[in-house]
């Protein structure tokens, strides 16, 4: 595999070618959500606009241990009304941010307390979830680690967030087309620069034998990334924040749908004088490298041994499936989708009056976020929800509040443990889960135009 150290491209065009310590707090600490500039481009074009919280593309770093409260005071500095929603997080559902659904947007000037328990370890997220598809792209997100009470073996930990942004050739600033129907009726906002961190490409520093965890976060609108480790062999220890039952191996390609998260531990096997890369593979199949570490020394005359696994998260069993209540989604619509008509805004409108509003997709008929729920479940209820994709693109379902497991195909085995499950073009998958967690649950598609485009629907979990 070729990989191309994308610093070389420095002031070419060509670069745009390629499609604390940790503790429980007892009062609310500010994270401002405000305009910004970051050095998304490479050196010799300029700052890039951006929104962030507290003016970061990604925002600050936010830790703590697992069982801890946290809290913030989320302080609106935008022109634009916002909310926070923590992704992953099996939350309290009036602190889950939803605009519209668990919680009025924060207008310009105003502010909202934020105040949740954190009872899973592991890899989690935290974004903008008024008009997602805009504020996300513009860099309102930031990663929320949750530290399991005793580490794994490793010598550090790296927290790696992948976004790609849509940017002006010249003046590489983020393109104001967010409502670009090309976007909200095929595969959703693409960007034509990738980023770690920010960064266009990641520089670091690393050791022959020297082993890492690596927290993975795909940001992005819309792209799902194709990666590669290179000079690097590991395992998959986690995913979507859910430590795995054992370890499986790092394959030669790694897939992370937007939402989604990986937790890898690695071995850096690249010797001295080398260069390791997490490395992204374009539309074109080429290899770009977006992490590169310098080797430079030895940790180790000889590798450890394979990692055993991440302990276990509290409550995340499925039990049995099969008498398990079914519900079917479909997914329609989309260019070159079938959809004629579809019900919005409590009137039927045909597919030609829904793309005059910019609503090209539908669950079952429905377009956007309906008043009746998609399910109404009892507490403690298991659900099975079929998802049928009958769309010619892929979509990432992510569900809010509680994890689930894929139902796999022809047996009733499960899964491991997601938030997000990504569904290509024409197939079915199905997930199962256990409704735990009362109040009413946001479940769209994480390709972000898609939802603000009609692909959002809700389940109540109802006490009784």
């Amino acid at each position: 595999m070729t990989i191309h150290r994308r610093g070389l491209l420095l002031g070419a065009a060509a670069a745009f070618a390629m499609p604390m310590p940790s503790r429980s707090e007892t009062a609310p600490r500010a994270l401002v959500a405000r305009p910004g500039k970051a050095q998304l481009a490479p050196e010799g074009y300029p700052e890039t606009d951006i929104w962030g919280f507290e003016g970061q593309a990604p925002g600050p770093l936010l830790r703590a241990r697992q069982g801890a409260r946290l809290q913030r005071r989320l302080m609106n500095e935008l022109p634009v009304p916002t909310s926070v929603h923590w992704h992953g997080i099996r939350i309290d559902n009036a602190m889950d941010g939803v605009a519209g659904l668990t919680q009025a947007s924060v207008a310009p000037g105003e502010t909202f307390d934020y105040a949740f328990d954190l009872p899973d370890a592991g890899t989690y997220w935290y974004h903008a979830h008024t008009n997602s598809y805009e504020q996300v792209a513009r860099g309102l997100y930031g990663a929320l680690i949750v530290e399991e009470p005793e580490a794994p073996d490793v010598d550090r930990e790296e927290t790696l967030i992948l976004d790609d942004w849509r940017l002006d050739h010249e003046t590489a600033q983020i393109s104001g087309d967010f409502g670009a129907w090309h976007d909200l009726s095929h595969a959703g906002r693409m960007g034509n620069i990738i980023t770690t961190n920010g960064s266009f490409i990641l520089q670091r520093a690393a050791r022959t034998n020297e082993r890492l965890r690596l927290r993975l976060i795909n940001a992005a609108s819309a792209r799902v990334l194709t990666l590669s480790l290179a000079g690097l062999e590991g395992w998959v220890m986690a995913l979507d924040g859910m430590p795995l039952a054992r370890p499986i191996a790092a394959q030669d390609t790694l897939l992370l749908a937007p939402a989604q998260r990986m937790d890898l531990i690695v071995d850096v096997t690249a010797a001295e004088g080398e260069t390791a890369h997490l490395a992204y593979m374009d539309d074109d199949g080429k290899w770009w490298s977006q992490v590169a570490w310098d080797i430079t020394g030895s940790a180790a005359s000889k590798p450890r041994p394979a990692p055993g696994a991440l302990p276990p998260n509290p409550r995340q069993a499925v039990p049995g499936v099969a008498g398990a209540r079914t519900v079917t989604l479909v997914m329609e619509g989309g260019a070159m989708g079938r959809l004629q008509a579809a019900t919005y805004g409590g009137k039927r409108l045909a597919f030609r009056e829904l793309a005059e509003r910019g609503q090209f997709w539908a669950f079952n008929g429905t377009v956007g976020r309906a008043d009746a729920p998609l399910v109404k479940a009892a507490l403690g209820e298991t659900l099975r929800i079929r998802i049928v994709n009958d769309t010619v693109f892929p979509h990432a379902m992510h569900l809010h509040g509680m994890h689930f497991r894929e139902v796999m195909k022809d047996s009733d085995s499960l899964g491991p443990l997601r938030d997000t499950l990504l569904v290509q073009r024409g197939e079915t998958r199905e997930i199962a889960f256990v409704a735990d967690n009362p109040g009413d649950w946001l479940f769209h598609c994480h390709m972000l135009a898609h939802a603000a485009a009609g692909m959002t629907t809700w389940i109540k979990v109802a006490r009784s």
